[in-house]
C-alpha cells in the first residue's frame, strides 16, 4: 500500500478548514509557495484535481469533497491517538463538548454518578455555544441544541422536552392569568436562543399578538431562569433544563394544563469513527440512561 504525502494531507486539511491557502501556511508555519506545491505534490499522487482555482479563491471539486470527509476521519483518529499518548498513562480522557445551558442545568448534576461508575476516566467539558470542529481532534463528542445536520456523523435524539410558561409562585398568586392571551400584557422574559420563542408559543395557542418588545432577554436559559424565579417575569422555557427549579417548585407552569409545545432539541453528536472508543461507548451508554430517567 502506498501512503499520500503526509505533509500533503496536513496542507489539503488546512486550506480546507481556513478557506485560503494564506491562512494554511500561517497555521502550518510555512510559505505559500510551499503550501501549494504540497497540494499539488498530493494532486499528483491521487492523479485527480481536488481544488477549483479561480481569482475569487480555492474550492473543492466534487472528487476534493469526497476526499476530505475521507481525509478528515483519518486525521481525527491520528490525533486522538496522539492526545491519548500525550494524555495520563493510567487516567484516560474523556473530551466533551455541550451548549452551556445543557452543561450546567442538566449535565453537572449528574457527572458525579458517571465518575463514580468509571473512576479510570478523567472528563474535560467545555461549554460554548457554536459546532465543534472534531476534525481538529480536540473533543471526543457533542451536546448540541437545535438542528443538527453533518456528514459521517452518528447523531441522536436525546430526550424530547416540553417548553411551557413557568413562574414564580409568589408571582403567580399576584396574577390574575387564565388564558394565553392574558401573558400578552405581562413581563415576559425572552430567551434568545431557545427554539421556541413567545411569537411561536402564541401563535400555536391561538393568540394574534404577540409582545412589541421585552423587559428582560438573555442569551443564557440559566439566566432567564433566575430571572424568572426572582419574580421578575414569565420565563417560557424547558421542563428538562428547568427541571431543579419545578421539583424544588421555585418555578411552576402558569397554567394548570401546562399548554407546552413538546420538541426534540438536544442530541448527542460524534463521528462515527469514535464508536469504538471505549471510553465514548461508556459515556453514552450512561448518557442514554440518564435521558430515560429524567
Amino acid at each position: 500500500m502506498r501512503f499520500p504525502p503526509f505533509k500533503g494531507l496536513l496542507a489539503f486539511d488546512a486550506v480546507v478548514r481556513l478557506g485560503s491557502i494564506s491562512k494554511a501556511a500561517e497555521e502550518l508555519n510555512l510559505t505559500v509557495s510551499a503550501v501549494s506545491h504540497q497540494i499539488a505534490n498530493l494532486e499528483a499522487f491521487v492523479g485527480r484535481q481536488l481544488f477549483n482555482r479561480s481569482s475569487r479563491g480555492l474550492t473543492l471539486t466534487i472528487l476534493g469533497e469526497r476526499f476530505r470527509r475521507d481525509v478528515t476521519g483519518a486525521l481525527t483518529l491520528i490525533a486522538s491517538a496522539a492526545q491519548n499518548v500525550r494524555s495520563d498513562e493510567v487516567t484516560e480522557v474523556l473530551r466533551i463538548h455541550s451548549v452551556p445551558t445543557f452543561a450546567s442545568l442538566w449535565l453537572m448534576p449528574r457527572l458525579t454518578a458517571f465518575r463514580a461508575q468509571h473512576p479510570e476516566l478523567r472528563v474535560q467539558l467545555s461549554a460554548t455555544y457554536g459546532d465543534t470542529d472534531f476534525s481538529r481532534g480536540e473533543i471526543d463528542l457533542d451536546i448540541r441544541y437545535g438542528v443538527v445536520r453533518g456528514r459521517d456523523l452518528h447523531i441522536e435524539t436525546l430526550f424530547s422536552e416540553e417548553i411551557l410558561p413557568l413562574i414564580s409562585p409568589q408571582l403567580k398568586a399576584s396574577l390574575n392569568i387564565r388564558t394565553p392571551g392574558d401573558l400578552v400584557e405581562q413581563d415576559l422574559i425572552l430567551s434568545e436562543l431557545t427554539v421556541v420563542q413567545w411569537p411561536h408559543w402564541f401563535a400555536a395557542h391561538g393568540v394574534p399578538v404577540s409582545p412589541a418588545s421585552y423587559g428582560l432577554a438573555f442569551d443564557r436559559t440559566s439566566m432567564v431562569l433566575d430571572a424568572a424565579t426572582q419574580g421578575l417575569g414569565i420565563a417560557l422555557d424547558s421542563d428538562r433544563t428547568a427541571g431543579t427549579a419545578l421539583r424544588r417548585g421555585d418555578l411552576v407552569p402558569v397554567f394548570e394544563d401546562r399548554k407546552g409545545m413538546t420538541v426534540t432539541a438536544h442530541h448527542l453528536v460524534y463521528p462515527r469513527a469514535h464508536a469504538q472508543w471505549d471510553r465514548v461507548e461508556k459515556f453514552t451508554h450512561w448518557l442514554r440512561s440518564e435521558a430515560a430517567k429524567s
